[in-house]
């Protein structure tokens, strides 16, 4: 069977050889009459001017201009409102700073980097957070205010043995401390019957 020979209604002209391609990116290229070159020609340089400027990092910062339209603004990205609201606590930080010193040794009289006692961590903690506490456990035992056992919040600091032993709650009913001779800066499990006071610094 022969070529079947390309028949146009009038509604369209004949695609010359001259004919312009429109690339349209993800469905592909087109031929359109050259009547329309001109505009083919413009979405053409659109979409390259666009597909450059998503592939440059930091392209968007400014504004996407396309085309010579009117930049548009840079996107504006806002964290949650819950997320803005929140902001560290001294607690919160004093709690991660002592958590970098967990396998510290314990020296009696010890206020830290390297080694301490149990309110020498807490001191040296507090002061990671721009906090400054008193030296000593039963000093420590009247900053703050109380906190009941059962509304304890990581952060929080906790006296125990009858006022000579203070840690920090890290949650989970466990205490982050320097604990005693021969055991290093470590978690050990908080009772309840072991409470003294509890207090909160707040900034």
């Amino acid at each position: 069977m022969g070529a079947m020979a390309a028949t146009t209604t009038g509604a369209f002209p004949a695609i010359t050889a001259q004919a312009a391609t429109v690339d349209i990116p993800g469905i592909g290229s087109f031929d359109v009459p050259d009547d329309f070159a001109p505009q083919v020609q413009q979405f053409n340089q659109t979409v390259k001017d666009a597909q450059t400027a998503l592939a440059t990092p930091g392209a968007l910062g400014g504004g996407l201009n396309i085309g010579g339209a009117p930049a548009a603004p840079a996107p504006q990205f806002q964290l949650p409102g819950l997320l803005q609201q929140h902001q560290q606590s001294p607690g919160d930080i004093a709690l991660q700073a002592a958590a970098t010193k967990v396998g510290a040794q314990y020296s009696w009289g010890a206020t830290g980097p390297y080694s301490f006692d149990c309110s020498g961590l807490v001191q040296w903690a507090y002061k990671q957070a721009g906090v400054e506490l008193p030296r000593t456990s039963f000093e420590q035992s009247n900053v703050g205010a109380p906190v009941a056992y059962q509304d304890l919040q990581p952060g929080d600091i906790v006296i125990t043995n009858g006022g000579g032993h203070v840690g920090i709650y890290a949650g989970d009913g466990k205490l982050l401390n320097a604990v005693q001779t021969g055991t290093p800066v470590s978690y050990t499990h908080l009772h309840s019957d072991d409470v003294v006071t509890a207090r909160r610094i707040q900034a």
